[in-house]
């Protein structure tokens, strides 16, 4: 039997409470991060606090009619949502992992909920990757200004901003971290942790998330370079208003000595 898992980044975050009060279809497992339910037989639905919603036997209508339902519990609903799919073909003698489909002997629910989150995973690494994307753009941009002019076009309130966007999407991976964990129903069943460990490097999880960090860390290291030329700067200013202040005093003090 062939299924289809599809995954999509709709928001920035998902108030899971209030929407686990609200969804009354029948719940497989839940914590304060994640809730999934089993909807009927090779149908389920993956939600994640970081904004994410999983489908897995789900049809075109009945995806849009949930992402509708789930919009008033999203913060930060995106314009465009980012999206994956994955195969799922079951029935077969053992798990073969190809391009952007898996077979697998059955019908597991463990199984399903393993591929589901996995699905998940990249697409958060997706969005956490086109964020770092941007940063970097905006990088390059300043230090090319800085080798064709020798400074930066960067004031204050723009830098205050800039670190800002930076630390936003720091914490956000940092508070979202245990994604990219191991459940642990893979570290009590054998097969299960194999399984893992094979779709990680189908989607090439732990490559791309240290992309990402070292696009941060590059991100970092220009925003210290640029924040102490900065403060560089607004001292030689100080230091210019100061000498100016006492040259305005010395030429007071001379005038009123010359016309006493």
């Amino acid at each position: 039997m062939d299924l289809k898992v599809i995954s999509f980044q709709v928001a920035d975050g998902i108030d899971l409470k209030q929407f686990k009060a609200a969804f009354t279809a029948s719940m497989y497992y839940a914590d304060a991060d994640e809730l999934f339910y089993h909807i009927r037989e090779l149908q389920y639905l993956y939600v994640f606090k970081y904004g994410i919603v999983c489908f897995l036997g789900y049809n075109e209508t009945e995806m849009t009619a949930f992402l509708q339902l789930i919009k008033p519990y999203c913060k930060n609903v995106f314009a465009q949502r980012l999206s994956d799919e994955f195969d799922i073909e079951t029935g077969a003698s053992e798990i073969n992992y190809g391009f952007n489909k898996i077979t697998i002997p059955s019908n597991d629910i463990e199984v399903f909920r393993l591929i589901m989150l996995n699905v998940s995973q990249s697409v958060a690494l997706d969005h956490y990757s086109h964020q770092t994307n941007l940063l970097l753009e905006e990088t390059n941009y300043h230090t090319q200004v800085l080798e064709k002019k020798g400074r930066i076009d960067l004031g204050s309130a723009s830098l205050r901003k800039y670190i800002g966007r930076t630390l936003n999407l720091k914490n956000k991976i940092a508070g979202n971290l245990y994604i990219f964990d191991s459940p642990d129903e893979t570290w009590e069943d054998e097969n299960l942790s194999k399984l893992d460990i094979g779709l990680k490097k189908t989607f090439d999880l732990q490559s791309r998330f240290r992309t990402i960090q070292e696009g941060l860390r590059i991100v970092k290291e220009n925003l210290e370079l640029f924040k102490d030329m900065l403060q560089n700067r607004n001292s030689v200013t100080l230091e210019w208003v100061i000498i100016i202040l006492i040259l305005v005093e010395v030429i007071n003090l001379m005038a009123e000595k010359i016309f006493r």
